[in-house]
């Protein structure tokens, strides 16, 4: 940073070109980066400040930045997911009807069902 206030605008300008030959450079020996997801992140929240103009300077298309950009909002507003199925029964509850079932031989499922539901 020291480095960059000390120079100017004119030597600003040049670091910016020879960074972009740099990436030029390689853009042609790379054919696909391998971007990390903290790397995507990053360059989502980029897109976001630069105009839809600009977007070129990036060497992914625009689709990809806005795939980016909506998985990350969506990371960020994405509520716990609830388990599936049918909930856990308490061992109290087990036991109970294990008891209900050895104690009365001739009761049904559905007559322990009707018993538990008339405990409430």
């Amino acid at each position: 940073m020291v480095i960059l206030l000390v120079r100017g605008g004119h030597g600003n300008a040049v670091g910016v070109l020879v960074l972009r030959h740099q990436v030029a450079i390689l853009r042609r020996q790379v054919r696909r980066p391998d971007l990390e997801p903290a790397d995507r992140a990053v360059l989502a929240g980029l897109s976001r400040l630069l105009p839809r103009a600009r977007w070129p300077a990036f060497f992914v298309t625009p689709a990809t930045l806005l795939r980016w950009h909506r998985s990350l909002i969506a990371r960020r507003w994405t509520y716990p997911r609830r388990r599936r199925g049918r909930p856990p029964v308490t061992a109290e509850v087990r036991q109970l009807v294990l008891r209900l079932a050895r104690d009365n031989p001739a009761w049904g499922c559905r007559r322990i069902q009707g018993e538990l539901a008339n405990l409430d």
